[in-house]
């Protein structure tokens, strides 16, 4: 549905995207992942036809943007990180307005108000968008890239600014919209994408660091995993035991929580899962396993460990270049 193929962008003697390539299917719903200033917005800028590319392509749904804007920009629905609201207006005449813009032939009343029910903003559809809070705005927002029904939605940091409450609406929204849509969610929030997300594209410093199904990101970084485990169970045998563990680096207790259980954190080797061998371990042994969690890895330690891993594959690139000099 949407194919970026070795897309440059520079602005002068900077270049701020450095020949990327990713696709997204059909039905998809695709985190796009990056640092402040990594080239998200350019990026999307390029595939929505506000910018174009200084080479490279970009297709949705087989139509190339450049050479075919009019026609491709029908196909896809925007919310950039500021929405395009004029607050002067009420919902019903803003959208009235973005429906007229987009020459849409569908019904129009019945069309907006679908668009209202599916974002629920039916309450405050005869209000000034100025009187308006930040979540019902930003759904207004979300409202205006659903008009004229188009097979991509892409969003832009669509929950900057919100309170919790909001934040869990729109990620529910975007996950209902997603199952009639392809969608490219771009955001620097790693909850927001593992919450709604199939698939991560991980962008840093103009280049793609990493493109993973969402379960799979943290083995892209080559990390090992946490896990707080809850046994009951005579507490130097155990932890003893869970040291012997095939796949296991590193144990260690963390402390008693409850009468008669310790909580112990562990450490597995390189993309090795260790659940299923200390379940069986533990049935074995007739030690209770009464919690097992994942101490999450956070954006910055992914982010860290990606790029790291991205300078020593350069490096290393260069020793080869030099050496078939030499």
């Amino acid at each position: 549905m949407i194919e970026i193929c070795d897309v440059y962008k520079r602005f002068g003697d900077k270049e701020a995207v450095k020949g990327i390539s990713f696709h997204v299917d059909e039905g998809e719903i695709m985190g796009f992942l990056g640092p402040n200033g990594a080239g998200k917005t350019t990026t999307l800028n390029i595939l929505t036809g506000y910018l174009s590319a200084t080479s490279g392509t970009c297709r949705i749904d087989g139509v190339d943007i450049l050479e075919h804007p009019v026609e491709a920009k029908k196909l896809i629905g925007f919310l950039p990180e500021q929405p395009p609201l004029y607050t002067d207006m009420t919902v019903r005449e803003y959208l009235s307005f973005v429906y007229e813009l987009k020459k849409c032939s569908v019904p129009k009343d019945r069309h907006l108000k679908e668009i209202c029910e599916v974002v629920k903003i039916s309450d405050v559809f005869d209000r000034r968008i100025r009187n308006l809070s930040k979540g019902y705005r930003q759904r207004v927002g979300i409202a205006q890239a659903l008009v004229g029904n188009p097979k991509v939605l892409v969003f832009d940091e669509p929950t900057v600014g919100l309170d919790p409450k909001q934040i869990i609406e729109i990620r529910n929204l975007i996950r209902v919209l997603g199952k009639q849509h392809t969608v490219i969610l771009s955001t620097h929030i790693l909850p927001e994408v593992q919450a709604v997300c199939d698939r991560i594209v991980v962008i840093n410093k103009g280049e793609i660091v990493a493109n993973e199904r969402t379960q799979d990101l943290v083995n892209a970084v080559d990390g090992s995993r946490r896990l707080v485990a809850k046994i009951v169970g005579p507490e130097q045998e155990v932890l003893k035991a869970l040291k012997a563990l095939p796949g296991v680096k590193f144990a260690e207790v963390l402390g008693r929580r409850d009468t008669d259980s310790v909580s112990y954190m562990i450490e597995s080797e390189d993309k090795i899962d260790v659940r299923k061998p200390l379940f069986g371990m533990l049935s074995r042994a007739g030690w209770p396993l009464i919690g097992l969690e994942g101490m999450e890895i956070n954006l910055e330690d992914i982010f860290i460990r990606l790029v790291e891993k991205n300078k020593e594959a350069k490096k290393t690139q260069k020793r080869v270049r030099r050496v078939g000099e030499a």
